[in-house]
């Protein structure tokens, strides 16, 4: 009775590091109801839906925080607010100096004021180097400012496998002292 609780342990412990393994399918966005929603991002009164894709280096992947990698990366504003689509909208990505007294010299990217009918805002651009960056978003009057980080996915992988390694090496171990008690 004792070998077979700890067989299924064994297997419980195998099933969980496989599930640590493949942490992209456990992250998805799919889903969740505009009330739970974190991506969304608010300029004053208006509200709009946030999505970052990066169809070359991470086409299977959604954010709505910071960016995987550098590289080509589209994000997608839908207006979640129907009055929007009648005010001028406005994007700047910064790089985060901690000093915005000269936004001119710190733009990597600027998309001037345009109204946006179809209540879709459409940003393309390439990030060429990781670091911190600050997305200003105008809808009339009224400034969004968000934070986000850029190339950070090599050192959450790094850490995600190391975990899963040392979680495996334990379980492994765990195994090995077992069958080596019942010989």
């Amino acid at each position: 009775m004792i070998g077979l609780s700890m067989s299924r342990l064994a297997w419980a412990l195998l099933a969980f590091c496989v599930g640590l393994a493949v942490p992209r399918l456990c992250s998805g966005h799919g889903g969740v109801s505009m009330e739970n929603d974190m991506c969304k991002l608010r300029a004053g009164p208006y509200v709009m839906h946030f999505t970052g894709y990066q169809p070359y280096s991470a086409p299977e992947l959604e954010f709505c925080e910071d960016i995987p990698d550098t590289g080509y990366t589209l994000i997608v504003l839908d207006y979640l607010d129907a009055q929007l689509r009648d005010l001028p909208v406005e994007a700047r990505i910064i790089r985060d100096t901690g000093d915005e007294s000269d936004l001119e010299r710190i733009t990597v990217y600027h998309k001037p004021a345009t109204v946006h009918p179809t209540g879709t805002f459409v940003i393309e651009h390439t990030f060429t180097e990781p670091g911190q960056f600050v997305g200003l978003v105008r809808a009339g009057e009224h400034v969004s400012r968000f934070p986000f980080a850029v190339g950070t996915r090599g050192w959450r992988t790094l850490v995600l496998y190391i975990l899963f390694g040392a979680i495996a090496l334990g379980a492994g171990g765990l195994l090995f002292l077992y069958s080596s008690r019942r010989a």
